[in-house]
């Protein structure tokens, strides 16, 4: 499981904000901006416009930058993913932020940190009446379709090794704008949407919540939880793994490392395909 760079924001307690979904009037803006000034308030910068958060957060992190800053944009136009994939989000349509992180954990435990953030994302949507899981490793799906990724990054800086969380989630995407058919977003499977700051805000307490757990008691203290949000298990996947070849079988556990493991085998990376639907 690749570990990549991204940043969170500073002041953000665990306090979370818990709003009803309500449909969009048709005389209010479908696409309302992101609240800078109440993020900005948690340490959260808002750009109109910018390349790639995780970019932005990890050169401030070579510049000495805090643990928990973090920069959110209302389109992102070259927004990056695993295996180098490259992606870009309508203005105002989609939550795309990133976060820096300074862990004191050893190596050997970070890649629980994109999970961890798949189980904040999953709570936060929660908090709004939407609900969803996870292709592992960190794929939030929304029904059989992907609606968010999460990319973290390492990134060497003058005071040790940091991290770059970023998270991209379709929020009122519709169905002409998403890049491929398999994917989705919260208005298109839910048929409301909540607003974008209040999702961002639940969405980093959340995530200040696992984090500390993992700080605290490793991936070992976080596997339950993944587990429960989990919507691989169970199911029959084919594994594209990083060197060539395939997996094929029943996935039947996530590991304390964090690791898939199908027919017996525990994965560490790879592209993972459900072959069948659920049920």
């Amino acid at each position: 499981m690749s570990v990549g760079t991204s940043v969170p924001s500073p002041g953000l307690a665990c306090a979370l904000t818990r709003v009803n979904v309500v449909p969009v009037p048709s005389d209010a803006d479908p696409r309302p901006p992101l609240d800078a000034e109440r993020l900005a308030a948690l340490g959260v910068e808002v750009l109109p416009e910018a390349g790639s958060t995780n970019a932005l957060v990890a050169d401030r992190a070579r510049e000495g930058a805090p643990a928990w800053l973090a920069v959110a944009t209302e389109h992102q136009q070259a927004g990056r993913g695993r295996l180098d994939r490259v992606w870009e989000t309508p203005p105002r349509a989609a939550l795309t932020f990133s976060t820096l992180l300074r862990p004191n954990a050893p190596a050997a435990e970070w890649p629980w940190l994109p999970l961890l953030a798949g189980i904040a994302t999953v709570r936060a949507l929660g908090d709004h009446g939407v609900p969803s899981g996870l292709k592992w490793p960190n794929d939030l799906m929304l029904g059989e379709r992907k609606a968010a990724g999460i990319l973290v990054e390492r990134v060497d800086t003058p005071t040790g090794p940091a991290a770059v969380l970023g998270i991209g989630l379709n929020v009122t995407t519709t169905e002409a704008e998403l890049p491929v058919p398999t994917a989705t977003s919260v208005l298109l499977a839910a048929g409301s949407a909540p607003d974008r700051t209040d999702l961002l805000v639940s969405l980093l307490g959340h995530l200040r919540e696992q984090y500390a757990a993992w700080s605290s008691g490793g991936g070992r203290s976080l596997r339950p939880a993944y587990v429960e949000a989990c919507v691989t298990l169970g199911r029959e996947v084919r594994v594209a793994l990083p060197g060539g070849g395939d997996l094929t079988g029943l996935a039947t556990d996530v590991d304390a490392g964090g690791r898939l493991v199908v027919a017996g085998t525990p994965v560490a990376a790879g592209d993972v395909l459900h072959v069948r639907p659920a049920g």
